[in-house]
């Protein structure tokens, strides 16, 4: 997908208390071309920042802040309904999946780790530029009128989902936050398309994708599992379950629009 948005357009707060890392990346961004970039040290200052940037704006953070870590910062972005949609982009050395599953779960762009090359931040900037853009005509008969079921326990990341469906002009979607419910769901209407989490309680996504091909009178639907579960052997039952396609998060809005409109013209 073309960007409709150039890397020229775009704002950037980058939060980061380190002076030389923040001049380091700021290099970098500006190589790639944005033109504008707040350089803040906390995630206090950075919220005040936010309030008074135009369209446009990515927010790229380091992990750990004065105040709040950067998982706080995302989280704050994600409650509150004019930052909501920013961007968010973490860079850290972090890797335990317990510190970083609530970034996963926000909707965040992409987790950046350290140390990284120019390369590596200019792959995490366009696909957040991407997520900006307006997605181009979709292929698809009538897909205003398509039913998709979206199933996943964090809330935020159901928001966050729902935003790149309405943007591909999906309308008509219903919510789950596990797999019990939504075969409750399941079985009083019929759907086009399930994007489910894996792991959720009373049910998971495996558990939900067997239920829908071996149960369901809807056993024929598209679906499509979007997830931080890294576990390799949990990833191949779920192929085995039958499900569509996998998407990590963090996920790029290109790749889940691809995904997602694939699975609805198979």
């Amino acid at each position: 997908m073309a960007l409709t948005t150039s890397l020229a357009d775009l704002s950037v707060v980058l939060v980061e208390p380190s002076s030389m890392q923040a001049n380091m990346v700021k290099r970098m961004l500006e190589h790639q071309g944005v033109k504008k970039v707040t350089v803040v040290e906390t995630a206090s200052a950075a919220l005040a920042a936010l309030k008074l940037e135009p369209k446009h704006v990515i927010v790229i953070s380091s992990l750990y802040l004065p105040d709040l870590a950067g998982t706080e910062l995302v989280m704050a972005m994600r409650t509150n309904a004019d930052l909501e949609t920013i961007p968010f982009i973490l860079v850290s050395s972090e890797t335990r999946p317990q510190v970083l599953e609530p970034v996963r779960q926000s909707g965040a762009c992409s987790i950046v780790n350290k140390p990284f090359n120019e390369q590596q931040l200019s792959r995490a900037l366009y696909a957040a530029a991407d997520y900006l853009n307006p997605p181009e005509d979709v292929d698809v008969t009538e897909i205003e009128n398509l039913r998709v079921l979206l199933v996943d326990d964090s809330l935020m990341s159901r928001r966050h989902l729902r935003r790149l469906l309405e943007e591909l002009g999906i309308s008509r979607i219903t919510e789950a936050v596990n797999g019990k419910e939504a075969v409750s769901l399941l079985e009083q209407a019929m759907v086009d398309l399930v994007i489910t989490d894996y792991n959720m309680p009373e049910m998971d996504g495996r558990e939900l994708t067997e239920y829908i091909r071996t149960q369901s009178w809807q056993a024929e639907v598209p679906v499509l599992m979007v997830t931080s579960e890294q576990n390799m052997g949990r990833l191949a039952a779920v192929e085995r379950a039958g499900v569509s396609a996998i998407c990590d998060k963090p996920f790029e809005a290109g790749s889940i629009r691809r995904l997602i409109t694939d699975s609805l013209t198979r």
